[in-house]
């Protein structure tokens, strides 16, 4: 079981470290994923449920894009902040690793911990928050509206067919098939 004080701490923490960003890789995307990883989680009572909700709320603190970081610097002072031993570090910052889609395409996490984490970063993709998310990182970094697109294809709807757990694949599969219409729709009004 979690230690919600924890989990309130790591909220403040990430708050904090991504207090200006506004590009996708937000506070609320790591919450976001967070629940994700729970709801999974829940079809899989003996993994380790503290390991899952931190590595998912802290996945994105030391991400190349955003932080000039070594050794999973942030997510390491925050648990060791929080009592963490090193073994427990190096176990939450294996998963951390684990979860990047440009760092690790085609890779599957080692462990069911690590799996959770990357389907519910995953999920957070696509969708209806996925097409937001696209967009308000578009945005924020110039990209056109037809390089946006792109990476729908580039990208997000091969995220689907990667989903690690059951649970996941079956979240991926309406959240796939809402991107797909949008895409459709889109590509009908401005012949992209």
């Amino acid at each position: 079981m979690t230690n919600l004080s924890i989990i309130t701490n790591a909220i403040a923490y990430i708050q904090k470290l991504f207090a200006d960003n506004a590009d996708g890789h937000d506070a609320d995307h790591s919450i976001r994923v967070y629940h994700n990883a729970l709801q999974i989680a829940q079809a899989y009572p003996d993994c380790d449920h503290e390991v899952i909700a931190l590595a998912a709320m802290l996945h994105d603190v030391d991400d190349h894009k955003l932080f000039h970081t070594e050794n999973n610097a942030n997510a390491r002072s925050f648990l060791e902040d929080n009592g963490f031993s090193p073994e427990r570090m190096d176990q939450i910052c294996e998963i951390i690793n684990s979860v990047s889609f440009s760092k690790n395409r085609g890779k599957r996490p080692a462990s069911v911990e690590g799996m959770i984490v990357q389907d519910a970063d995953r999920l957070d993709a696509i969708g209806a928050v996925g097409i937001a998310r696209t967009f308000a990182f578009g945005g924020r970094h110039n990209r056109t509206l037809a390089s946006s697109v792109s990476h729908f294809h580039e990208k997000l709807l091969l995220l689907k067919d990667m989903m690690n757990t059951q649970e996941a694949k079956e979240l991926a599969g309406k959240r796939h098939a809402f991107m797909e219409q949008f895409l459709f729709e889109l590509e009908k009004e401005t012949k992209l």
